[in-house]
């Protein structure tokens, strides 16, 4: 019997592929924090967003660039028959994750009291030193399999074969989701655990969960062995040492790792200020500022993740795409895809944007219960998934198509304007009377959209793509958006917006998103 998983797409195909698992990943990556929420509280989900905000960056460090690249180079060796140098690739991406995975853990588990002290400073009254350092050690066992796992990942979508890495996906955000939940009450409930114990716990559901999705990818390469060793043309392979391929490898994923490394930079601007700022500079006591943290790191992020699955699924599928067009050097294709890229993220993630950000307040009731700062972080802070979301998209374009220095003139930018503004902004909105966890979320945007600009500038004058096509769906799509808050608002004279059981806000939710996409 033919395995379904194993066929190749599109780009558009591949796209909508890719894009559907994560999103499904995502979602239930956001439903199981009902739940968690209701077992750790605020306490709790700052010890799980310091964790995870010093996680992403060692996993940035160890695999972010690696998978891109062996996907990158797998599709360039596979369109010029390559073979041979296609499976020393998979090779060497391996042995380079093995390593990179093995040090990372290592470090974290050495640098962990550091870590934790630089992040709590001298504020008193919230969560410990000691703490801090256990959950960034349980979390750090991730890197020793995700690198690894993530490779494996790159190897399937370079041949574009995008089901398999998909589902890899949910089935590591399912484990990782059970995991947490029903690990984190047993052991608060059963054992009687503190708080740390069962964020701890929580965590290392991502190592559990990487580990299956880990050995559904092996059994799948395993099983369809012929698929990888499909001939799709027949050449003299010249001799490519294996000298040449590690650098390959190496040269097209740092620009990757970068464009990780300083995105997870944000989240470590906000990790060092966002509750020192806001004690010092907006009188909050440490646990409220703090609870805002964790909303910024953890509860409110989750709904970004929507937003940038989208925009992930477009550029994993897109790069082999990319790839092959420009080593065909058709230039009209390459246009015609990043335009095709760029106009699917626009026509998804805009009016979710909006529409979120217009439901923050039935959301936030729904998945967390009443919380003073909560709706109104939410009803902004998804302003910065749609433009993580731009930005990531336009940067991988630019790394695809080999413009390093562009890459790290725009990431250098944005994260040099976050710096600057972050403290600054969190004083200003404060004098202003206005929230000042707006001045954080402020900088984040203002730094991503800069970058944007920067990407877009280059894309058009030094690569002549022409966005006009773009510019006009880019217009229609905001009147769309604007159009459908207005009707949302006129809605909410006669229905009501929010109510005090989850069962109605969940029937408000998609009453009013029912109504949204009417309008889109």
């Amino acid at each position: 019997m033919k395995d379904v998983t194993m066929k190749k797409g599109n780009f558009i195909k591949g796209a909508l592929i890719t894009t559907l698992g994560i999103v499904i990943a995502k979602i239930l990556g956001i439903v199981y924090v009902i739940p968690f929420h209701a077992i750790i509280g605020d306490e709790g989900g700052a010890l799980y967003g310091y964790a995870y905000t010093i996680y992403t960056l060692f996993v940035s460090l160890a695999s972010a660039g690696v998978p891109l690249a062996i996907s990158k180079l797998v599709s360039e060796y596979q369109t010029m028959g390559y073979y041979r140098a296609k499976k020393r690739v998979f090779a060497f991406g391996r042995m380079i994750a093995l390593l990179a995975g093995f040090i990372s853990f290592i470090i974290i588990l050495i640098l962990a009291p550091l870590l934790a002290k630089a992040v709590l400073g001298n504020t008193v009254g919230g969560s410990s030193i000691k703490d801090v350092t256990f959950v960034i050690r349980v979390i750090g066992t991730a890197i020793l399999i995700v690198p690894t796992l993530s490779i494996y990942r790159g190897y399937f979508e370079g041949h574009r074969l995008f089901s398999p890495p998909s589902i890899s996906q949910v089935i590591e955000q399912l484990i990782r989701v059970i995991i947490i939940i029903f690990g984190s009450l047993i052991a608060i409930k059963a054992f009687k655990l503190d708080l740390s114990s069962a964020v701890g716990v929580a965590l290392m559901g991502a190592t559990i969960g990487a580990i299956a999705s880990y050995i559904y990818l092996v059994d799948k390469k395993i099983k369809n062995k012929q698929v990888f060793d499909e001939r799709i043309r027949s050449v003299n392979e010249p001799k490519i040492s294996n000298k040449t391929i590690f650098k390959k490898i190496i040269y097209y994923a740092i620009p990757f790792i970068m464009i990780d490394v300083f995105k997870s930079l944000y989240n470590y601007v906000d990790m060092f200020t966002v509750v020192k700022g806001l004690v010092n500079y907006a009188n909050f006591a440490t646990k409220d500022a703090e609870v805002i943290y964790s909303m910024l790191s953890t509860w409110a992020n989750k709904f970004n993740m929507i937003i940038l699955a989208i925009s992930t699924g477009v550029v994993v599928s897109l790069i082999p795409n990319l790839t092959e067009s420009i080593v065909k050097k058709e230039h009209g294709v390459i246009e015609k895809k990043i335009n095709q890229a760029l106009g699917v993220l626009l026509y998804l993630t805009i009016p979710m944007t909006f529409g979120i950000s217009f439901l923050a307040k039935p959301i936030w009731l729904l998945f967390y219960g009443e919380s003073l700062y909560g709706s109104s972080v939410l009803a902004y802070y998804i302003f910065v998934g749609f433009f993580i979301g731009l930005f990531t998209s336009l940067i991988i374009i630019i790394q695809t198509l080999k413009d390093k220095k562009v890459v790290l003139i725009s990431l250098i930018t944005g994260v040099i304007i976050k710096i600057l503004l972050n403290n600054y902004l969190l004083r200003a909105f404060y004098n202003i009377n206005m929230p000042s966890y707006y001045g954080a979320i402020t900088a984040s945007i203002i730094g991503y959209l800069v970058s944007s600009i920067i990407c877009l500038v280059v894309l058009r004058k030094k690569y002549k793509i022409n966005f006009e096509e773009i510019v006009n769906n880019f217009i229609n799509i905001m009147c769309s958006s604007f159009l459908m808050v207005i009707v949302l608002f006129i809605c909410k004279l006669f229905i009501p917006i929010t109510s005090t059981t989850r069962i109605m806000n969940l029937v408000i939710i998609l009453g009013y998103t029912v109504i949204g996409a009417i309008y889109i």
